[in-house]
């Protein structure tokens, strides 16, 4: 008997390609949707992205070689609004946004959905390298059993009704295996070369984005002034959307030891600058909280934490705290813990939950 139908977000990319074979080999029927997030001129902005009108040309012909169904879904409002927009603003307000969790919980799992069901469909799938095992009443979020490809950090601010009806059924494998059954299907994107980079940042430039944007949107930079951690002024800059914590790049020369940027404070527009060992700290809070667990931790708890994706986790305990907030104490201390970006709790290889990592008040006024 087949299983439910379930619509596949299609990339173009080897992962959701295999993903949809997989699928069909466990029964279900599967659909491919592919979300256009450009508009008319994405050709110039997105042609090699996994939003770009190649992509979708891939998506397609991988649909037709698995013999499923293909659909392109135009999603180009909504991800101006919900992820670009997002993207743009956090900068503005002195933090590193994260748009891919973002696109992950409002878009590929969030405004999806209601085209998979008007598809008959129960479930979305994706080619993300994390678990999900499907119990009665929750699902379980863990780990990739591939340390180097796990992207269950990009999945944790999804709720318990999307964690429930989602799949991904390349949890279990290697990308090696993904790209071998790529090629014993004769799938023309086998070899495709990974993205590396923010989808709709060409060249992973940020700050030449962010300048179209801003032009566009009749937005403006907030340019201050660059302080030492003792409040002695030591520049100015053009605009603290420039600056993210841990960078070196465009401070001002003269000192003794490198500096990096330790804070960032949007009220006064300053950027706040200092050694290496000023990067490093034992404690720091979030808020925004989703709990993947039945219900949410109001006890301390020891668990791993990682502070951004390509960090290996670090051993720490959590106090929950009051309206989504919590504070995390390291038992070591770690390097460039980043306002904006997420913190992502694990007991082993199961997701407990994460938020967004607060700006703490720096120790200086300037």
């Amino acid at each position: 008997m087949n299983k439910p139908r379930v619509v596949l977000g299609m990339s173009g990319g080897v992962d959701s390609s295999v993903a949809g074979y997989l699928l069909k080999q466990q029964g279900y029927d599967v659909v491919g949707v592919t979300m256009k997030v450009w508009p008319q001129d994405c050709i110039s902005r997105a042609e090699d992205k996994c939003c770009g009108p190649s992509a979708i040309a891939d998506a397609r012909g991988v649909a037709h070689s698995l013999g499923i169904p293909h659909y392109v879904v135009d999603e180009s409002e909504q991800f101006e609004k919900l992820v670009i927009d997002y993207f743009a603003a956090e900068y503005q307000a002195g933090r590193t946004p994260n748009p891919c969790v973002m696109c992950n919980e409002k878009l590929k799992f969030g405004n999806l959905w209601a085209k998979a069901h008007a598809l008959g469909a129960e479930f979305i799938a994706t080619g993300h390298y994390a678990i999900i095992e499907h119990h009665a009443d929750h699902a379980v979020l863990r780990k990739g059993r591939d340390p180097r490809k796990d992207q269950s950090y990009f999945l944790f601010s999804l709720r318990q009704k999307q964690l429930q009806r989602a799949l991904c059924p390349l949890g279990e494998m290697s990308k090696p295996q993904i790209r071998e059954i790529a090629r014993t299907l004769g799938l023309k994107v086998a070899d495709k070369v990974d993205s590396q980079e923010i989808c709709f940042v060409p060249g992973n430039d940020y700050k030449a984005f962010l300048k179209t944007h801003f032009a566009d949107n009749e937005k403006q930079f907030h340019p201050g002034s660059i302080y030492d951690k003792n409040g002695n002024f030591l520049a100015k800059h053009d605009g603290i959307e420039m600056f993210t914590i841990g960078q070196r790049k465009g401070l001002p020369g003269g000192s003794p030891k490198p500096l990096y940027v330790i804070d960032v404070d949007p009220a006064t527009s300053s950027v706040i600058v200092g050694d290496a060992e000023d990067l490093v700290c034992d404690e720091f809070e979030v808020n925004n909280v989703n709990w993947l667990e039945s219900a949410p931790l109001h006890d301390p708890r020891e668990i791993s934490v990682k502070i951004r994706y390509a960090h290996p986790g670090a051993g720490a305990t959590l106090f929950p705290g009051e309206n989504g907030a919590a504070r995390i104490r390291l038992h070591e201390p770690q390097r460039a813990i980043t306002p904006g970006q997420a913190a992502v709790f694990y007991d082993g290889d199961r997701v407990l939950g994460g938020g967004w990592i607060c700006r703490q008040q720096a120790a200086v006024a300037a």
